[in-house]
């Protein structure tokens, strides 16, 4: 063989040797893979989904509070499940901001710990379960099933003071909210989709009396406005009482594409409800939702996916906190 011919073969060797390389880079990907635990805890997801489907046959509430959780943990930096840590003494949690208003039924997470816990101690992690029971928990909602990857490690901080950078808000223009979905890889359609969890659970009336009074918003539908007074009777809600509207009076506990119908007939409670359905870069996909509920299905799988991937710790980053409320050197503490 010539000089040039082994120079040739030198090259094309290179190239097949970088090609597997960046074929293996995009299988590793982030780190997360298909039955994490399928060597060190077989029973893992079974029992998360088991406890789930129990949990909501008792308490039906707990699916939206599980579908919120993966909204507001995911969001916020990393699906790290530091949405479940307490505040310390040296700071304040995310779960313990105004943002977090109405969040509730952390407890249920860590019975769901506690139940893996027994099986495979100090094996999952919490971020993992914090996953799999909003997976599961939409599909006790008559959502889809989305596959989902697992392998996620724990953080060990929770930072009250990030989560405003992070996590789009109801109030913000949807300028704001496209941008911030979009620094997690999160397209149009994708927000809309996501937004469509609106579909069930309810809004607390402190976030939408803005809308109510001193004058009611013109743009809300006039039809829909005295139910929203009746169940919102007062421009300063009393925080500690229980105060709210359904955000879909028609289909309240399934998920389905009936938020898009509604939100076309400005009965969106949330000024990014109205928003959604009226911008031009948005207003495309509600109709499109509107009509095909297998649309919003194949979107908002799509989108939880993408969410539930957002900068995750794998590998040996993070740690599997023993209880989720609390990060491991804290049970170490004198």
């Amino acid at each position: 063989m010539g000089l040039k011919g082994f120079f040739l073969l030198a090259v094309l060797s290179l190239s097949a040797l970088s090609l597997c390389s960046s074929f293996a880079e995009e299988e590793q990907g982030n780190g997360l893979v298909m039955n994490f635990y399928k060597e060190t805890c077989p029973q893992a997801e079974d029992i998360i989904r088991e406890q789930v489907k129990l949990l909501y046959k008792r308490h039906k509430n707990t699916a939206f509070s599980w579908l919120r959780n993966i909204f507001h943990d995911c969001a916020v930096q990393s699906c790290d499940a530091s949405l479940l840590l307490d505040s310390t003494r040296r700071s304040l949690s995310e779960k313990e901001t105004d943002r977090s208003f109405g969040l509730r039924n952390f407890r249920y997470i860590e019975t769901i710990k506690e139940a893996v816990e027994r099986e495979c101690p100090g094996v999952v992690s919490c971020a993992d379960i914090l996953v799999l029971s909003a997976r599961d928990g939409i599909v006790s909602l008559g959502g889809p099933y989305i596959p989902l990857k697992t392998g996620r490690r724990d953080g060990r901080r929770s930072r009250a003071d990030v989560v405003e950078q992070f996590l789009p808000d109801h109030n913000e223009s949807i300028s704001a909210v496209l941008d911030k979905f979009a620094a997690m890889g999160i397209n149009t359609p994708g927000v809309v989709a996501l937004l469509g969890a609106h579909s069930v659970g309810r809004t607390h009336c402190v976030k939408l009396v803005h809308r109510l009074y001193p004058e009611v918003d013109p743009a809300l539908n006039p039809d829909h406005v005295p139910h929203m007074l009746k169940k919102c009777p007062d421009s300063i809600p009393d925080p500690k009482a229980v105060q709210y509207v359904r955000n879909d009076r028609g289909t309240p506990m399934i998920l389905d594409n009936n938020y898009y119908r509604n939100i076309l007939d400005n009965k969106g409670l949330l000024i990014v409800d109205h928003q959604l359905a009226n911008d031009k870069r948005t207003k495309p996909y509600v109709k499109n939702m509107a009509k095909s509920q297998d649309y919003f299905f194949k979107e908002f799988s799509r989108a939880i996916t993408l969410l539930s991937e957002n900068n995750p710790l794998t590998g040996t980053k993070g740690e599997i906190r023993r209880q989720c409320n609390l990060a491991n050197k804290h049970h170490e503490d004198p």
